[in-house]
């Protein structure tokens, strides 16, 4: 069983926190969402994963592949690094792990955090997609079915055939059969949404072609991929996973929870919560915080913060409303 996790993103609309970080390595309560990726399936399959195959961006450097393998080795997973020279779509980046394309396996977009409390039931199915019910399917790839059985995929609908959206999680049994079909898209050159290379179509060829399809859904489906959104999730996340809140340091200060308080994190003086993730390492003193991240090593001092991110090595200080500040700088509102 492999995991196959696409991740060369810039993750353009959460920086400045992804400049130096790739989005699905930031940490939601003190576990990077690719980590948390590895344990759901290693949880969930039928068998642990054996390969991690992470296709990263020709800029990522080996401080990101160490993060990788660390993630790995501690699962008992082996690690592969293929490269994404070019953001060319969906299915372009998969197909650039082409040498790990064979065998049953899972595909996994790191954009996103999703909950699954009970094992996948996989059938005999050729392909599993995970889908979530939304509202508006326009926005998304979504799952036509009939009956239990999938019918067609269709990326960005105009019309609401479905409200069944694709979160961008699919069973593989067979994954180079996948290949076949990304390596039909690129040769031919058929590029759809977007004008690039969609995996939502090397999937529909494979059904058109007659392989089963059906369908898992998901108990929760939180969305990483703006500043606005990845707090949201963040305090979803701390809601749903209450237990051993406060592993750092905590003096004199009103906590109101649910807040994490990291290793070696240090909050004094201050009042804090609701929905506040203050990661390893990070301090906050004399200050006022609710709905907020402080990443690692972060600093909070003298202040009052609503709605804020604070990055990396980052320090904050002065009466400042909601911030977003990246790694290593500094703010100082007086």
């Amino acid at each position: 069983m492999k995991l196959i996790v696409p991740m060369a993103g810039r993750g353009t609309r959460v920086r400045p926190h992804s400049h130096v970080t790739p989005k699905p390595l930031l940490s939601v309560r003190g576990r990077s969402v690719v980590e948390r990726i590895v344990d759901t399936f290693s949880r969930v399959l039928p068998e642990t994963p054996e390969d991690g195959v992470f296709v990263l961006g020709p800029d990522f450097g080996e401080e990101i592949r160490d993060q990788l393998t660390e993630i790995c080795d501690e699962r008992g997973i082996t690690p592969h690094f293929p490269v994404q020279e070019e953001a060319l779509g969906t299915a372009h980046a998969v197909g650039c792990a082409a040498e790990h394309l064979h065998g049953e396996g899972v595909v996994v977009f790191a954009d996103t955090l999703f909950a699954l409390t009970e094992e996948v039931t996989l059938g005999d199915a050729d392909v599993v997609a995970f889908v979530r019910e939304v509202d508006d399917p326009s926005r998304f790839g979504i799952a036509v079915r009939d009956g239990e059985q999938v019918t067609e995929l269709i990326e960005k609908p105009d019309e609401p055939i479905s409200n069944e959206a694709l979160i961008g999680i699919y069973y593989i049994r067979e994954l180079a059969n996948l290949k076949t079909a990304i390596d039909f898209l690129i040769e031919n050159d058929l590029r759809g949404a977007g004008g690039e290379y969609q995996l939502t179509d090397a999937l529909d060829r494979r059904l058109q072609e007659g392989d089963v399809f059906t369908t898992a859904s998901v108990d929760a489906w939180m969305d990483c991929g703006t500043i606005p959104a990845l707090l949201d999730t963040t305090g979803r996340v701390l809601e749903r996973e209450s237990e051993n809140l406060h592993q750092g340091t905590v003096e004199d200060s009103i906590i109101h929870d649910p807040v994490y308080v990291g290793p070696d994190a240090t909050v004094e003086n201050a009042v804090v919560g609701p929905r506040v993730s203050i990661e390893e390492g990070a301090t906050v003193s004399n200050a006022v915080v609710r709905d907020s991240i402080v990443f690692a090593d972060g600093q909070v001092e003298n202040a009052v913060l609503a709605d804020s991110v604070v990055g990396r090595h980052a320090v904050a200080k002065g009466r400042v409303q909601s911030i977003n500040i990246g790694d290593h700088s500094e703010i100082d509102a007086g």
